[in-house]
């Protein structure tokens, strides 16, 4: 089922998204709400839940796939019936801004998921091998591997060393604004996900010193850096700089130059799953979230 958990969502891209789906084999089926719109909002926060709540509830329903971020997730999670979705697991795709219903169902289901595109698609930014990836992540069970890539921004943070443990995060936003509530995960022993879009670096700078004031970072097995999409600004600091001052003193294995998140080439990985980061041969292999 597609669903549309934070901001509105356009028509014309959820159709091309549609397109896709349905060349793979699926059933793509919107949810009642899925083009409502209220402000910066996919329709008012009972909307929203409800439409989830509608397709943890069906046994029809085998996946949830969100069409985009945005903003508006954190709004309705502690709406969802957590134990429609424990009684019936199924995986669910998006990031950015649904990193915080990510959070949540990994907090009241422990639901592993699944950080990729959304249903409303565009191809210049997400071409080909961007649908590669989110149908081998959908549609098999096999662990999905990423590797560093030198095009990348964020290629040159790096922290020799090699870390296995539970892959969370995403937006790198999201997971401070998690900080104080009863999602935010508890990351002793996991591999921190990271990525951004349109930050400047002492924002990124602001975001990860908080994490570490707050002490999330204690006790991690380490961290996989993904896109840092438009985060540039007047100062000569680039985001790499900053994420390398910021993460490189954590006694960590770090890995940057992953492409996911929010830039052109976006790959998809499981989240809430094994996952071993791989910093002297710059890979990211992560289980399965689908069974």
């Amino acid at each position: 089922m597609l669903v549309s958990p934070s901001g509105p969502t356009r028509p014309e891209r959820v159709a091309r998204g549609i397109e896709l789906l349905a060349g793979w084999g699926l059933r793509p089926v919107l949810a009642p709400n899925a083009y409502a719109r209220q402000g910066y909002l996919a329709g008012g926060d009972e909307l929203r839940a409800a439409d989830l709540n509608v397709a943890f509830a069906d046994p029809q329903v085998r996946g949830v796939i969100c069409t985009r971020g945005g903003y508006g997730a954190q709004r309705m999670v502690d709406a969802i019936d957590m134990a429609a979705v424990r009684r019936d697991p199924k995986v669910v795709a998006g990031f950015s801004d649904i990193t915080a219903l990510q959070f949540a169902l990994w907090r009241g289901a422990r639901l592993a998921g699944v950080h990729g595109p959304g249903v409303a698609w565009r191809d210049e930014r997400t071409p080909l091998r961007s649908a590669e990836s989110l149908h081998a992540a959908l549609m098999t069970t096999e662990p999905v591997t990423v590797d560093a890539e030198a095009s990348e921004e964020t290629y040159g943070v790096r922290v020799p060393g090699r870390a296995t443990g539970p892959l969370l995060g995403g937006n790198l936003c999201l997971i401070v604004a998690s900080l104080g509530t009863p999602d935010m995960p508890d990351l002793n022993g996991a591999v921190l996900l990271v990525e951004e879009v349109q930050e400047p670096p002492y924002k990124i700078d602001r975001m990860l010193t908080q994490l570490r004031r707050a002490g999330a970072l204690d006790g991690l097995a380490g961290v996989a850096v993904g896109q840092f999409t438009d985060c540039a600004d007047g100062w000569k600091v680039s985001v790499a700089d900053v994420l390398t001052d910021r993460l490189g003193d954590l006694g960590v294995p770090v890995l940057g130059g992953l492409p996911i998140g929010h830039g052109v080439g976006q790959l998809t990985v499981p989240v809430g799953t094994e996952a071993t980061l791989d910093a002297d041969a710059g890979t990211l292999t992560v289980s399965p979230a689908v069974r």
